[in-house]
This record gives C-alpha cells, sequence and structure tokens, in this order.
C-alpha cells in the first residue's frame, strides 16, 4: 500500500528495475505477493504498487474471471514458496464486467470465448442485480472481487494456510480517476 501511495502522489522509487535486480531473480525468485487482476490496459499492477522485479506473481483475467488455471497459477506462490499475499484487484469502468453485465441482463451472449468469462462473472451479476445500486456495473465489478477473494480464501488448498496465517487474501479495488487501491476486505489484522 506503501507503493500504492507513491504511485497515487508521482514520487516514485521505481524499486528492483535494475540489471543487478535481474541478476539477483534470474535463478530464484521469492515475490511478496501475488496479484490477480484485470486485463485492462490502465491497471498494471507492478506500476499502481511501485514494485519491481521479482516482486509480484501477476495474473490477469477479463474481469478477475477464474478457472482451475488460474486458481492454480494463484495457488502456486503460497504452495511453493509460501507467499503471504494475494490480492484479488478489480477496478473502475472494467469493460469486460460492463460487457458481462450487459451480455446477462440482456440475454445477449457474447461472440466466442468471450461467453466463457460472461459464465464467470455471472454470480457477480446476480449479487448485484440483488443489491441493486446507482451504478450496477461498478457493484458487479466489487462483487466480483469480493467474492472472488473469499472463493480463494475457502479453497481446499490456501485455506489451511489463511487459517494459519501465513497467508491472507484480500479483496481489492482501484479507482482509475485517483490511482489509490482500497482495500474490499480480508487484510490480515
Amino acid at each position: 500500500m506503501a507503493g500504492n501511495k507513491r504511485w497515487m502522489s508521482g514520487d516514485l522509487h521505481h524499486p528492483d528495475r535494475d540489471p543487478n535486480r535481474r541478476q539477483l531473480v534470474a535463478q530464484a525468485q521469492e515475490p511478496f505477493g501475488a496479484i490477480l487482476s484485470c486485463i485492462d490496459s490502465r491497471v498494471p499492477p507492478e506500476l499502481l504498487f511501485d514494485t519491481g522485479l521479482g516482486d509480484l506473481y501477476v495474473m490477469r483475467t477479463g474481469g478477475e474471471a477464474v478457472g482451475p488455471v488460474v486458481t492454480g497459477s494463484v495457488e502456486y506462490g503460497p504452495m511453493t514458496s509460501g507467499t503471504p499475499l494475494v490480492v484479488v484487484l478489480g477496478h473502475q469502468r472494467c469493460g469486460a464486467i460492463e460487457a458481462a453485465y450487459k451480455s446477462l441482463r440482456d440475454g445477449k451472449p457474447l461472440p466466442g470465448n468471450l461467453q466463457a468469462i460472461v459464465k464467470a462473472l455471472q454470480p457477480a451479476y446476480e449479487q448485484a442485480v440483488r443489491e441493486g445500486g446507482a451504478d450496477p456495473v461498478e457493484t458487479m465489478a466489487r462483487a466480483q472481487v469480493k467474492l472472488t477473494a473469499a472463493d480463494l480464501r475457502s479453497n481446499q488448498d490456501l485455506a489451511p494456510l489463511v487459517a494459519k496465517g501465513t497467508l491472507a487474501v484480500v479483496g481489492a479495488y482501484y479507482s482509475l480517476d485517483t490511482g489509490k487501491v482500497e482495500v474490499l476486505g480480508g487484510a490480515p489484522s
């Protein structure tokens, strides 16, 4: 979060981004966090947390949609090298969420494999419809983060690590307007 504050203020440190760091991590890596974020080009986790080479595992899918391969990728760090943090990072004005919302609302499937994203986001759509709100797409985006983080926290492989206190699975939301990351839940106390 300190890196996000630097991002917001423009006082960037650009840590771990030089040839010495490249050589240090060439043989092994020990990222301190894993980020599951959207594919949106305006939401690059390494930049908005002011991190560098070898600091984060980053998985990016449309609307933070998950399936077995993505879940396995998220599990990799915590299960193989003790990475203590997973962040599910949604964001403001998400095009994937908006497309899925409209597809589900209107009953019009999206073409090709985009429909797989719609299917993965359906629980968040259903929650957003139940919750209502002034902007249902933003409600759905936040719901997707919370549902995905909760699913990861309770999955059979990560839940024991969460229970031991060696892993935190945090849901967060990025404002395109301000650059701020807001923690939605799951932060360690």
